[in-house]
């Protein structure tokens, strides 16, 4: 498994589908304990981002999100 690292956006994401919504999404619960919000849904799309080893390419990102609190 690859670890972590901080990435910046440099263009909008495209192509964005729902993975999941609700309680389908396995880690709801610790969601809505740090973040609040009702009504989750898991998210996945494409965008150039640049890492922070200096890589710059195109790449899937996963995100989740919820009315009232944003992008996580």
């Amino acid at each position: 498994m690859e670890e972590r690292r901080d990435f910046k956006l440099l263009s909008r994401i495209r192509g964005v589908t729902e993975i999941a919504r609700g309680r389908g999404i396995r880690v709801l619960k610790r969601l809505v304990e740090a973040h609040g919000g009702k009504n989750w849904r898991k998210l996945k799309g494409i965008a150039r981002v640049e890492r922070d080893d200096g890589w710059i390419g195109d790449a899937k990102i996963h995100w989740y999100e919820a009315h009232g609190v944003g992008r996580v």
